[in-house]
């Protein structure tokens, strides 16, 4: 009686949880309203969580409405290993493939044993991370790094 009692708040507060228990966030309106004032994003990663979350906030910004000109993802370390064609990355990234832009450090390309021919459809590669998310920067580019 008392586990059936346990699993059945448990089930309750799951389905009266706020949006962000279902992976949705929803921004304040002020928070749009500020996003939307430098609609330029850069975002750095070396792993395959720092992609996936960078996705994750491009999808964020476009549910809530987040002007966005352009959305970009600066990689280097060992994900460059994951980018290559018939991939796990490769079919995750199909749906932003033409939204968001996605720069290969050619260093990390080079130290790694990658070569262009191998990187899947939709990536750029880039001289260097370092140069490219300095150069984004200089654009004005709001950016971060994980």
């Amino acid at each position: 009686m008392k586990k059936s009692f346990l699993y059945l708040i448990s089930l309750t507060l799951i389905f009266i949880g706020n949006e962000t228990c279902f992976g949705q966030t929803i921004l304040k309106k002020e928070t749009v309203t500020d996003l939307s004032k430098t609609p330029n994003y850069a975002f750095g990663v070396k792993d395959e969580d720092g992609f996936k979350s960078a996705l994750s906030i491009y999808d964020t910004f476009i549910e809530n409405g987040v002007e966005i000109e352009n959305f970009e993802i600066v990689m280097k370390g060992p994900v460059v290993k994951t980018m290559v064609k018939d991939s796990e990355l490769e079919k995750y990234f199909e749906k932003y493939n033409g939204k968001v832009r996605v720069s290969i450090c050619s260093v990390a390309m080079k130290r790694l044993g990658v070569s262009k021919e191998q990187l899947f459809p939709g990536l750029e590669v880039v001289e260097t991370y370092t140069i490219r998310i300095l150069q984004l920067q200089a654009l004005g580019y709001n950016s971060i790094i994980y």
